[in-house]
């Protein structure tokens, strides 16, 4: 790929993690198709060309606040953990990455068969339960189905709770975004890192 080209790719993902980080958009897919039209090329940039760039915005617009939001999230998410360790609770999405702006919220997954013993739980804990639904989604052919727990914690920070069938507990993901494997943190985990290394991030590029 020449100079040329390399740049206008590059503006075509900063162009597209622009839309995503204002909110324009929320899909990347579509954030990347608008954003081809508006240089008017026919390519689009990966998932990860765009995460990239939607990190570099984040850090530029966000800074030092964006850090100690981080450490505040992985806490707040840490403690409600602890209260569903009972449910294998993993830690996902841009909390777990390092890769928050400010529109992120905190991703767990839990695997239970029965959504209502959650709600008991979390309408206990701190946090207020905002919505509860059912998800359906098409991978490779085969539809999963999951519950879906929308919380706002003390601090308002949102949070989504993700009860997932107890079967899938062992199978690996693949990141659409990242393309690596979503591996998330468990509660010793999370514990270990906010003790050793509060900010450390689980991406697959470095700059």
């Amino acid at each position: 790929m020449d100079a040329v080209a390399f740049n206008l790719r590059k503006k075509v993902a900063r162009e597209a993690a622009a839309l995503l980080y204002s909110g324009i958009e929320k899909e990347y897919k579509q954030a990347k198709l608008k954003a081809a039209k508006t240089f008017g090329v026919q390519f689009i940039p990966t998932n990860l060309e765009v995460a990239s760039e939607l990190d570099k915005i984040a850090e530029e617009k966000e800074g030092l606040a964006r850090q100690e939001r981080l450490i505040r999230m992985r806490t707040e998410a840490l403690k409600l953990m602890k209260t569903l360790k009972d449910y294998s609770p993993k830690l996902v999405g841009s909390v777990w990455r390092g890769t928050i702006h400010h529109e992120s919220d905190i991703d767990i997954t839990v695997y239970h068969n029965e959504p209502n013993d959650l709600i008991e739980i979390l309408r206990r804990s701190d946090c207020h339960i905002l919505q509860t639904e059912w998800m359906a989604i098409t991978k490779k052919g085969q539809k999963k189905t999951s519950f879906h727990i929308h919380l706002e914690s003390p601090a308002k920070e949102k949070i989504e709770i993700i009860v997932r069938n107890p079967e899938e507990a062992q199978l690996k993901e693949k990141c659409e975004i990242y393309g690596d494997e979503v591996i998330g943190l468990h509660v010793r985990e999370l514990e270990k890192l906010l003790k050793e290394n509060p900010l450390q991030r689980f991406v697959p590029f470095l700059d």
